[in-house]
């Protein structure tokens, strides 16, 4: 008798059915919704956490090889092909009118502004390379023995062939950029806190002998 009770009235079965299909269809496509918004919720969570541990070197690893403006504490603005990336220093190609480029090389704290980066990062471009400091760098052209320029967060510069790269500070022996030889032998100490970028040194009457 319970069972007969149960039974719906002629013709009502199929449409209760129908009915009950349609509101589980409809709750199926609402817990897909509230997945989908979860997921894109989460993704977007992920990505500003991702951005949030980005750093500037991470950022330009995207962009090497790319031509980059920067602006260089007492230097000016610089512009030029990023050629080398470290843990904390790049190595700008600038091409100069009437002259053969010249590698920059820039402490990043040194930088004040960057335009033309893409937007994109990559963290594991280029990390056994950036695993390499500043003083790693500078050992390297102390090695090469090459005339360079240095110049300071105040404007002053100074050339000649670095001797000799301590834990917070470069000794450089100073040599004269018109090539006589005049005054060599007097050495500079400078701090590496006050460096604001090393330049190759231009050849003897090239145009860009006047500046960094």
């Amino acid at each position: 008798m319970a069972v007969d009770n149960l039974r719906p009235p002629p013709g009502r079965g199929r449409m209760g059915r129908m009915r009950w299909s349609r509101l589980f269809d409809d709750l199926e496509a609402q817990l897909r919704a509230e997945e989908r918004a979860e997921l894109l919720a989460d993704v977007a969570e992920h990505t500003r956490a991702r951005r949030g541990q980005q750093g500037l070197t991470d950022r330009m690893a995207a962009d090497l090889g790319r031509p980059l403006r920067l602006r260089v504490a007492a230097a000016g603005v610089l512009e030029g092909t990023l050629a080398e990336l470290g843990a904390d220093w790049l190595v700008l190609r600038v091409e100069l009118p009437g002259a053969r480029a010249r590698s920059v090389l820039v402490p990043v704290a040194a930088v004040r502004a960057v335009w033309g980066l893409s937007g994109r990062a990559d963290p594991h471009e280029g990390v056994a390379q950036r695993r390499l400091g500043l003083r790693h760098a500078l050992r390297a052209i102390s090695r090469d023995r090459a005339q360079v320029r240095l110049t300071d967060l105040e404007g002053g510069q100074l050339s000649g062939t670095i001797d000799r790269v301590g834990r917070d500070h470069v000794d450089l022996r100073e040599v004269p950029e018109d090539g006589t030889g005049r005054g060599r032998g007097h050495t500079v100490v400078m701090p590496l806190a006050a460096l604001a970028l090393v330049a190759s040194a231009p050849s003897a009457g090239s145009p860009g002998a006047g500046g960094a």
